[in-house]
């Protein structure tokens, strides 16, 4: 079969679809976040381009309101996850060859004295908080606190991940971070060793009104090896990252990077990239999902999202070039409905569609891990992944 001239992928942020094979490990039996929403949304979620592309067949007996397809315009199925966690990094790398086999630093209790010793001291500002917390709920408790004393607000979540928060009017968004890209460096090794330090601006006047702001910035540990995206750099392929992809990368194996305000500003950069890059490979994340939705329990929001990003999808759908490919799917489950506010272990949609395919419709099975997508990828521009099957072969 002839390549595709260019590729495009995008990570619907948390958008899971069912529980994982291994979900007791995480305490997640039951979650389904499409499923569940769609439940919320009483047959009212209306979702006609991902429901063409299959995404009711992914679910036994479909979604309310959203059709199981009898003939699908592409083809479809799941990915499981053999990553040690559920976090973004996790699923993106596993999804570039990298899956992280070794389980990163949590701190279920809170983060040592020695580490946020060091942080308050390198920023000369108090440290407020420091322990798991709801984002949201830690600026409501000590927004307030934080601009009367220039402190700086930390937790952290049940995945690796160290959070700092700070009102943008108090601590300036470079400042942050400044302060961000030092603690990144507490952490690169063991014991300490973990996925992302994220800066977390935000702006108001009191707690009724506090906000997180698109200056959100992660600053992830750099790979561990070579990933489809470095490959695909040195092979000159141009690889664009949308979204929190840079971040995520650290960078590494992205030529052009966009920084996405909302969902809807990161179809707009996809947009841009389908008329300015006619070949390559385009790696977009949508987080609002998560970060807006899935975290905060609000699965009336995540629908309305849902739908919003169906109707953006038609465009990006209807200027397709006749050989593109497109994939959506998703980097881990946060089902709105589920207990807690952190990550749910999920199966991810898998749905493919190009206009030059003609036997489509057929299902591609539950993949048994994400780097099944990267090395797919990589097979169309010539290169193979030794831990992952490629599903080339498939797309006819």
């Amino acid at each position: 079969m002839k390549p595709f001239k260019r590729i495009m992928v995008i990570v619907l942020d948390s958008v899971g679809a069912g529980a994982a094979p291994d979900a007791a490990n995480f305490n997640d039996v039951g979650a389904d976040t499409i499923g569940h929403v769609a439940q919320v949304y009483h047959g009212r979620l209306h979702l006609p381009h991902l429901q063409a592309m299959g995404l009711a067949n992914l679910h036994k007996g479909g979604l309310q309101g959203v059709a199981v397809e009898s003939r699908p315009i592409g083809d479809f199925g799941t990915m499981q996850e053999i990553s040690a966690g559920k976090d973004s990094m996790d699923g993106h790398w596993e999804m570039m060859g990298l899956p992280v086999k070794q389980p990163l630093a949590t701190f279920p209790n809170g983060f040592p004295d020695e580490l946020v010793s060091k942080i308050s001291e390198f920023a000369n500002r108090k440290i407020l908080l420091n322990q798991p917390y709801s984002g949201t709920e830690a600026l409501k408790d000590y927004g307030e606190e934080q601009m009367v004393t220039g402190g700086l607000i930390v937790y952290t979540s049940g995945d690796s991940v160290l959070q700092i928060a700070a009102h943008e009017n108090v601590v300036p968004v470079t400042e942050l971070y400044r302060i961000c890209e030092y603690a990144r460096t507490l952490v690169n090794q063991p014991p300490y060793q973990m996925g992302r330090v994220i800066a977390r601006p935000f702006v108001g006047h009191d707690a009724s009104d506090f906000k997180r702001t698109a200056n959100r910035r992660d600053f992830s540990l750099k790979p561990t090896g070579n990933t489809v995206l470095t490959r695909l750099q040195k092979m000159s392929v141009p690889v664009i990252g949308i979204g929190k992809v840079q971040d995520i990368f650290s960078g590494e194996g992205i030529d052009t990077a966009y920084h996405n305000d909302s969902n809807d500003n990161g179809m707009v950069h996809l947009l841009h990239v389908m008329e300015t890059t006619p070949n390559g490979f385009v790696f977009t994340n949508l987080v609002d999902f998560d970060a807006m939705y899935g975290h905060r329990r609000d699965p009336i929001g995540f629908g309305r999202a849902l739908m919003t990003f169906d109707q953006e999808l038609g465009d990006v759908l209807g200027k397709m070039n006749h050989d593109d490919l497109i994939m959506v799917t998703a980097d881990h489950g946060n089902d709105p409905t589920f207990h807690g506010t952190d990550h749910t272990r999920e199966v991810v949609p898998l749905l493919s569609y190009s206009p030059r395919l003609i036997q489509c419709g057929k299902t591609l099975g539950r993949r048994r891990t994400f780097a099944d997508l990267g090395a797919t990828i990589l097979d169309n521009f010539g290169g193979q992944l030794d831990n992952g099957t490629s599903f080339l072969g498939e797309l006819q």
